[in-house]
């Protein structure tokens, strides 16, 4: 059985796992594993057999490393993180060198997903998935006339950057604030309107802010796998639950949410949608075109994401999986040796 080579750029800490469930595939099929960061010690790397301090570059460059990269090591897949959409813009060089890429090849569906209010626009209307009430704004005045239309429509009010991944940027505005309770307290994603209002006052315009209805009910994680087309294989809606516990839920509301986005938007290989409900409706929070944070803990349910992800990024056929459902999950911290120097006694 041929060794198959991967390559991991700058990826999250989880990116370990990733490594260990397609190493660890049911198949028993080889890989060779290589990862990329600037930091040499960054755990994601942990797991690969080869890594390589990443440059900070951007551009052109980025891409001049990636395809250095990819050519010395004979790369057979790429599975990038960073840069996702840089990359997508050039597949061909890569498909040139002979590495095949992890990455949707819809340019402008990566794009929109990139920046929340173009996804939302292309949602609208579709009946697709719910989409939450939310303002667009680059200035205080209209920070402020956002604030009041939401509030006078009877919703609390939360913000976020149209284009910031995971929590980057995200805040609740409430009511009222005691600074010396809040010194005194937990570190929060809360804000005040004024306080809000005061910062965003202090420059003519700032880079786009969606202004949005807080949703506050229960949030999901639809882990996804497809193929290269965006046929869609398996999908498994994951419920944050009080602390570190998960539940691993079947959800005909939220299956049926992920194959209507699957059928629509045609997104490949592994991605992730999330939906919060508010006032009993599960809405839209963003689609994520990779593999998620929490998804080695999605693969619980009997359905290894990563391995299966890489089968179809290699245009490989496999049987639809059949995931579990109903389980209660949690994680715990894990020691990882970064290096080892042998020492005399």
């Amino acid at each position: 059985m041929t060794m198959r080579k991967i390559w991991m750029n700058r990826w999250f800490s989880v990116a370990y796992h990733y490594v260990k469930l397609i190493r660890d595939n049911e198949n028993g099929e080889p890989f060779t594993f290589y990862g990329t960061h600037p930091n040499i010690d960054h755990v994601s790397l942990a797991a690969s057999d080869v890594k390589e301090v990443e440059p900070e570059v951007e551009g052109e460059a980025y891409i001049a490393f990636c395809l250095d990269f990819c050519q010395r090591h004979g790369i057979d897949l790429f599975i990038p993180r960073l840069h996702m959409e840089l990359i997508a813009q050039h597949l061909r060089r890569f498909e040139e060198i002979g590495t095949k890429v992890m990455v949707c090849g819809d340019l402008e569906l990566l794009q929109n997903m990139m920046n929340k209010e173009k996804f939302y626009r292309s949602l609208e209307g579709k009946g697709i998935v719910e989409i939450p009430n939310y303002r667009v704004v680059q200035t205080a005045d209209e920070f402020a006339k956002a604030y009041q239309e939401l509030t006078e429509a009877g919703e609390r009010v939360c913000f976020k950057p149209t284009e910031a991944e995971g929590g980057m940027g995200f805040r609740i505005l409430k009511k009222d604030s005691d600074p010396l309770t809040d010194l005194y307290g937990w570190v929060t994603l809360e804000t005040t309107y004024e306080e809000a209002h005061r910062t965003l006052s202090s420059v003519e315009r700032f880079e786009d802010l969606m202004v949005m209805e807080l949703l506050e009910g229960d949030e999901y994680s639809i882990d996804c796998l497809a193929d290269a087309e965006g046929n869609l294989l398996a999908a498994v809606p994951r419920l944050k639950s009080e602390g570190r516990v998960y539940h691993l839920e079947y959800s005909k509301e939220l299956l049926e949410i992920s194959e209507r986005i699957a059928e629509n938007c045609r997104i490949p290989y592994a991605f992730n949608v999330q939906v919060k409900y508010n006032k009993g409706v599960p809405k839209l929070l963003e689609i994520n075109p990779r593999m998620s944070g929490g998804l080695y803990i999605t693969c619980l349910s009997g359905v290894n994401f990563p391995y299966l992800a890489v089968k179809s990024a290699f245009g490989e056929v496999f049987p639809k999986p059949n995931p579990k459902f109903g389980i209660k999950a949690s994680y715990v911290e894990q020691a990882v040796t970064l290096s080892f120097t042998e020492s005399e006694a």
